[in-house]
């Protein structure tokens, strides 16, 4: 499933980013705000965003998101670094 936005062109127009921009810019910021309000995991926002991971992450840090990271990520990501 896949959803369709559909904004005014005023509000469109209203936003100071060029139009050949927009739809990535919006795409950022929506996922920006999701993911900081975490109804959204780093790697599903990065994905709403266009982003690898890597560099939602450092857009998140940019900004001054918190990141959220909890203890069953964290054995994950030991387990990875083990090789197990």
């Amino acid at each position: 499933m896949s959803m369709t936005l559909d904004i005014p062109e005023e509000v469109l127009a209203a936003i100071p980013v060029p139009e050949s921009e927009r739809e990535r810019y919006l795409r950022l910021e929506i996922a920006c705000s999701l993911y900081l309000r975490d109804l959204l995991s780093l790697g599903k926002a990065a994905e709403l965003a266009g982003l690898s991971r890597m560099d939602f992450g450092k857009e998140v840090g940019e900004r001054g998101i918190p990141r959220h990271y909890t203890e069953e990520e964290l054995a994950s990501d030991l387990a990875y670094a083990r090789g197990e």
